[in-house]
């Protein structure tokens, strides 16, 4: 009776990993879609309706899923600072909140770059900063809907099967 309960709490617990594991690779492509539309976002307030870059990142903050808005808004607090400059504040807030999102290095380079332009231009050189931006996320989505496809079903798998065959060896 013991075996049959440690066999159901390894293969429980192994399915559950290979689950979580499966979930970095569904998030990716649903927050880069979700940073490309604060990004289209801010274009908007910034090209249309002549919005300052602090009220900009306040609005995307409230309007913007978890953990994208934490991202405005922590660079909308930094920006309230008088200490501190646009790239630094971005590239700061960027940094804070980075362990909560599922993205990848190079997209960490992207957004980091976007930082370094960001307030530093009119705004016609700023909107063409932030499409420059916007490419390079949709190519970077397109790699990570076609890394979901090949990966998550495989993940999951893995987990379950990895469970029995633990289960199959300590039996």
């Amino acid at each position: 009776m013991m075996k049959l309960v440690g066999a159901a709490l390894i293969l429980i617990a192994s399915t559950w990993i290979g689950f979580e594991l499966s979930r970095q690779f569904s998030q990716r492509p649903r927050q880069l879609r979700q940073m490309k539309t604060a990004l289209q976002s801010l274009e908007a307030e910034i090209m249309y309706a002549h919005t300052p870059l602090k009220e900009a990142s306040k609005k995307l903050s409230k309007q913007m899923p978890k953990p994208i808005n934490w991202l405005f808004d922590s660079f909308a607090k930094k920006l309230e600072r008088t200490d501190t400059n646009v790239s630094e504040a971005w590239n700061d807030s960027l940094n804070e909140i980075w362990k909560w999102l599922s993205l990848k290095q190079g997209e960490f380079e992207i957004l980091s770059q976007f930082g370094a332009t960001l307030g530093k231009h009119d705004r016609y050189q700023q909107q063409k900063q932030i499409l420059l931006t916007m490419t390079h996320l949709e190519r970077e989505e397109q790699d990570a809907i076609e890394k979901q496809g090949k990966y998550e079903k495989m993940v999951k798998s893995l987990g379950f099967l990895s469970g029995l065959l633990l289960i199959i060896l300590l039996v």
